[in-house]
């Protein structure tokens, strides 16, 4: 085996493990279906998963085994069995295993030797490929295959150039014939007999081959689609392992902490300790000193008695009338001094009887259990919860030939075959400008006005309109992505913002105003009161929700107004106090309904409800000189677009 044959081995053992193996019985996918959350699994084990979710049989949904995000069921009204059956495979990864399955029928096959004789035992050398059936022929066999009935019409090629030969898909019912068809109403492919058998009723049948460009289109968007996801789980990944690197120094400056506030609780304990046994050791003091006086007192008094018996057994013996009137005259005033002395002794001092220490354990215990060193504050994620906006992108609005510094004002995004395709106004240099990427370099178109664009709004998936109000004129503009002036008309009035609301009509903001006008300029209806009370000052800023309503963005009144098409006004938002808007400017809404307002004036995006409820302010913006934020956008993968006067941001969201 040549190293060629080695690394294309190894890369395809490396697909095979990595995308088309099943997570939960480790084999390539046998019958895989693909659930709403992108993961893939074979029919089977998610057959034998559901039956171990009495939930899931409840609740008629697939839960995934990886995420645990449900699946909904096309028709639960069938077996479990076969619900699972029900949900297609993704066609990156039913594209992935047929590819896998063709190289390795092409390598079974490298060899020289026909396929035919290797199962009948011998070797010969083969010299034809037949791409359908898969095999390599000798000479012999290429003339059996030319002229057996099943084979005759099968294309031949060399084996130098078998991989270059399209693949012929062939009916799973009708063996020899080739897949031609796509029925829409069934979602089947079929051949020209299922299509003569099967589909003669259905009313959407297309061939294969004139559904390329409608194919490749939607492929391109697909792809373009997976690159956002790629983007976010990117940025997901890149904050995790922050996350990660964090979590070690997080721990760490935490093991610290707890030491150094249990290290103060100790330090506290053997502080009550010392005082304890200092105040221990003054009052065994002072009982010492009052017992060694009274120690020594008795001695001077026993010995003041033994005198005085001695001066007593004097008298006595001599028995003489003076010598007993002076012992007996000695002993009455010393006695009196005595107990004189004695009282005098006990008024003045409070003595200490006995010292006992009552150890309160019980206090203790409860003390030291309540004792709090600290707290953690550990916050988890929670899907209910709004996500976070997350810049990933950037894109200077300055491009070579501007004669100005960019003052961009308006911003919308189109995908042109599959590319992202970045639109904006800029008003100081009089011209529209796209953005892109082509062949992995990045890209930019430039159409020049005779005067300062106003507004802009999407007309289809390739088209713009903008409102020129110094030539009271609305331009038409394709995408390709570069830009193309297709038409001009003129209108009566000047108009500062515009608004898509069907093929034959376009919302368009003046002064005090907002006209509905047709596709030729001319004026259907105008709105400008409601009750009699005036509704706009400057409506500067148009979009339409998904309910076909018009959204006013009104930096003169400081409010939001969502009108009819036909100019009833459903609801206002008008904000007082803290809440209050100061310069309200772009507006857009979300694939969620939800609508997202630029605040100029307080640098913030807010969030409201589809019914004009305030939610939260979802984006705080670092405003400086070089960049004031007027608009904003919101593609259907879910990035928001901020356009800044010299710069567009591109936000991601993030749990």
């Amino acid at each position: 085996m040549s190293i060629f044959q080695m690394a294309a081995t190894g890369l395809e053992k490396k697909v095979k493990d990595n995308f088309l193996t099943c997570s939960i019985c480790f084999e390539m996918y046998t019958g895989p279906c693909t659930l709403r959350c992108d993961h893939t699994f074979c029919r089977k084990c998610v057959t034998s998963y559901i039956q171990t979710r009495p939930d899931a049989v409840q609740s008629k949904t697939i839960p995934c085994p990886s995420c645990r995000q449900d699946t909904k069921v096309p028709d639960p009204s069938r077996p479990v069995e076969e619900w699972a059956g029900q949900i297609k495979a993704s066609i990156v990864i039913q594209g992935l295993i047929d590819t896998y399955r063709f190289e390795v029928a092409v390598q079974e096959t490298s060899g020289t030797c026909c396929t035919i004789c290797q199962k009948l035992g011998e070797t010969m050398q083969g010299v034809l490929w037949c791409a359908e059936c898969q095999v390599a022929l000798c000479d012999q066999c290429v003339k059996i295959h030319r002229v057996a009935p099943n084979s005759l019409n099968h294309d031949l090629c060399d084996l130098a150039s078998r991989s270059k030969i399209k693949r012929r898909i062939t009916c799973t019912e009708h063996k020899s014939n080739r897949v031609q068809f796509h029925c829409q109403d069934c979602g089947k492919a079929a051949c020209q007999t299922c299509y003569i058998i099967y589909h003669r009723a259905c009313k959407t049948v297309a061939t294969i081959e004139s559904m390329k460009p409608v194919m490749k289109t939607t492929l391109m968007e697909k792809r373009l689609g997976m690159e956002k996801k790629l983007k976010v789980r990117s940025k997901k990944l890149g904050i995790s392992n922050e996350k990660l690197q964090n979590s070690s120094r997080v721990t760490e400056a935490a093991v610290r902490n707890i030491r150094l506030i249990s290290q103060k609780a100790i330090d506290k304990i053997k502080e009550k300790e010392k005082q304890l046994l200092d105040e221990l050791n003054n009052i065994s003091q002072t009982y010492a000193r009052q017992l060694q006086a009274d120690v020594e007192l008795e001695e001077i008094e026993m010995q003041m008695y033994r005198q005085h018996c001695e001066f007593i057994d004097q008298a006595l013996v001599s028995d003489c009338e003076m010598e007993l009137y002076e012992a007996y005259q000695a002993w009455e005033s010393g006695a009196a001094e005595m107990e004189d002395v004695s009282d005098t002794e006990t008024a003045d001092t409070r003595r200490i009887d006995e010292i006992m220490f009552t150890p309160d354990t019980l206090k203790v215990l409860k003390a030291i259990d309540n004792l709090q060193l600290g707290k953690f504050d550990v916050t988890h994620e929670d899907q209910g919860t709004c996500p976070s906006p997350i810049m990933v992108d950037m894109i200077d609005g300055k491009v070579a030939g501007d004669e100005q510094k960019p003052d961009l004002l308006k911003v919308t995004v189109l995908v042109v075959d599959g590319v992202q395709t970045c639109v904006v106004m800029d008003y100081a240099n009089k011209c529209v400008k796209s953005y892109f990427i082509r062949n992995n370099d990045s890209c930019h178109s430039k159409l020049r006005l005779l005067n300062p664009p106003n507004g802009m709004t999407q007309l289809n998936k390739n088209q713009v309109m903008v409102a020129v109000s110094d030539s009271r004129q609305i331009v038409t503009i394709e995408v390709t992505p570069d830009l193309v002036l297709l038409s001009t008309i003129t209108t009566r009035s000047k108009y500062y913002s515009l608004a898509f609301l069907n093929p034959s009509s376009i919302a368009a903001g003046r002064w005090k105003c907002v006209d509905i006008l047709d596709m030729t300029g001319h004026v259907l209806r105008s709105v400008t009161t409601y009750n009699d009370f005036a509704l706009f000052s400057s409506p500067d800023y148009l979009c339409v929700n998904n309910k076909g309503n018009v959204l006013v963005s009104d930096c003169g009144i400081k409010s939001v107004t969502c009108l009819t098409p036909e100019g009833a006004v459903i609801w206002t938002y008008t904000p007082t106090e803290d809440g209050a808007l100061c310069f309200p400017c772009g507006i857009t809404t979300t694939s969620t309904g939800d609508i997202l307002l630029a605040d100029r004036g307080t640098h913030k995006v807010i969030q409201l409800t589809e019914s004009g409820d305030f939610v939260r302010e979802l984006l705080t913006i670092k405003e400086d000189d070089e960049g004031i934020t007027w608009d904003i956008f919101s593609d259907k993968y879910g990035f928001l677009f901020l356009c800044a006067s010299t710069e567009v941001k591109e936000y991601m969201f993030v749990w």
